[in-house]
């Protein structure tokens, strides 16, 4: 088993010499090399073509006859991509995924289920995983990551509650018809106002105006309602 890499200019692509040095590393010799880098070439030219972010060959052989194949595949498409490669992603077997990210992806969430019972609904990739990583340092676990994206309306953030309560890690910790505690960290222009309708709402909400207290309140706030029986 061996390992060997080659770095690829995007604005250039894969040089000849490239293809030429991977095939001869994976051992091809005389008229096969040839082929094994031809190969290679249309792969790296797939890759692009898709918006792959993985294709992996597995092997990657000589047939009887002497011709060089990919006898087997694997690929992994950037879900970013999904507008312009609708073949691809109509071909997605989504009965193999996780239904809570299927659910998200039809509202533009990005969802992805973890172990914990913390519940995280974000607007950021970067604010996200910065939540979950303080949560972790005081003590709990992350049941999520979302994150809502920019462009998310009314629909989105309504549909992202519902994704995150139905994980029944979040929801065994709460009684929903007496209690959902939400703690929530606002920092931005004119503050006071979404603290203005949060306030008059009605909802068991707890500000925070830091993002390290508003963890610290987070893993509290489970540990009572555990304490207390909910």
């Amino acid at each position: 088993m061996f390992h060997c890499q080659v770095a690829v200019d995007i604005f250039k692509g894969i040089r000849d010499q490239d293809a030429r040095y991977l095939a001869e590393k994976l051992e091809f010799k005389g008229p096969l090399l040839e082929q094994a880098a031809e190969q290679i070439k249309s792969l790296y030219e797939l890759f692009l073509k898709v918006d792959a972010t993985q294709v992996e060959i597995n092997p990657f052989g000589e047939t009887p006859d002497g011709k060089v194949v990919c006898f087997d595949a694997k690929f992994n498409f950037d879900d970013s991509a999904k507008f312009r490669q609708k073949e691809v992603f109509a071909m997605d077997d989504q009965s193999e995924s996780d239904p809570r990210e299927v659910e998200a992806g039809k509202y533009d969430l990005n969802y992805i289920g973890l172990d914990g019972n913390i519940a995280c609904l974000v607007n950021g990739a970067g604010l996200a995983m910065a939540t979950m990583d303080i949560i972790k340092l005081h003590g709990g676990t992350p049941a999520n990551f979302l994150d809502l994206g920019g462009g998310v309306q009314e629909e989105g953030v309504f549909q992202a509650f519902n994704i995150v309560t139905k994980d029944p890690r979040v929801s065994d910790n709460l009684d929903f018809v007496v209690v959902v505690v939400v703690i929530y960290d606002f920092s931005c222009t004119n503050v006071e106002m979404p603290d203005i309708f949060f306030t008059e709402s009605g909802m068991p909400l707890i500000p925070q105006d830091d993002m390290d207290d508003a963890a610290k309140k987070a893993v509290i706030s489970l540990e009572k309602l555990i304490h207390c029986g909910y």
